[in-house]
C-alpha cells in the first residue's frame, strides 16, 4: 500500500524563514526541511495500480502559475494533538488547483475531498504537552514572506515511522496556462 498526497514544495528561502522561527514551543515537534510542504489533496491509502492511476491523472491537471506569500501563524487542535500551521496567501488560486486535483482523482474512483480546504504549511505536530504558542506567534511577529512562485506541485508518498513521516516526490507537474 501507497499513502499519498499532493502538495507544493516551498522554495529554499521560505523554509529557511519558516526553519528560523520553529522554537520557543514546549513539547512541539518541529518539521524537518523535507517535510515542510503545502498540502493540495491528502489521497491516503492506495494499491500499487491505484497509485499508477492517480500519478496518471494528475499528469492531466492544466492551470496557470500564480505567486503566494506566508501571512501569520496558527494551531489547529484536534483531540490527542494538534498541529502549528504558517499560513498563506491568497487563496483562491491555491483552492482553485484543489479543485482540479481533486477532479482529477474523482475521475479515477478516488473518492471526493469532502473537508473544508484551508491552504497552510505545518510547522510542527503538537501534543497534550506542548507549551502555548504564544511566545511562537509575539517571537515571529507578523510572519509575512515575499511572494513567491508556485509553478509546479508533486505527488509525494508518505512512510510512517517511529521517528515521524519520511516524505519521498513520487512525481512532479509543472503548471502550465492552458
Amino acid at each position: 500500500m501507497h499513502r499519498l498526497f499532493v502538495a507544493i514544495r516551498p522554495p529554499a528561502a521560505v523554509r529557511t524563514l519558516l526553519r528560523a522561527i520553529m522554537h520557543g514551543v514546549r513539547g512541539a515537534r518541529w518539521q524537518d526541511d523535507d517535510q515542510l510542504h503545502l498540502t493540495l489533496r491528502f489521497i491516503g491509502e492506495v494499491d500499487r495500480h491505484l497509485a499508477e492511476d492517480i500519478a496518471a491523472a494528475l499528469g492531466t491537471v492544466h492551470h496557470p502559475p500564480f505567486t503566494i506569500a506566508l501571512n501569520g501563524i496558527g494551531s489547529f487542535e484536534k483531540r490527542g494533538g494538534g498541529a502549528l500551521w504558517a499560513g498563506v496567501t491568497p487563496h483562491d488560486e491555491l483552492k482553485a488547483l484543489h479543485k482540479k486535483i481533486d477532479q482529477a482523482c474523482q475521475r479515477i474512483g478516488v473518492e471526493p475531498d469532502t473537508r473544508a480546504y484551508l491552504p497552510h504549511i505545518t510547522i510542527a505536530r503538537t501534543g497534550h504537552s506542548a507549551g502555548p504558542i504564544d511566545a511562537l506567534v509575539e517571537a515571529s511577529g507578523v510572519l509575512a514572506s515575499a511572494q513567491f512562485m508556485v509553478d509546479t506541485f508533486y505527488l509525494y508518498e508518505s512512510d510512517l515511522t517511529p521517528s515521524g513521516a519520511i516524505y519521498s516526490i513520487i512525481a512532479r507537474y509543472p503548471l502550465d496556462p492552458r
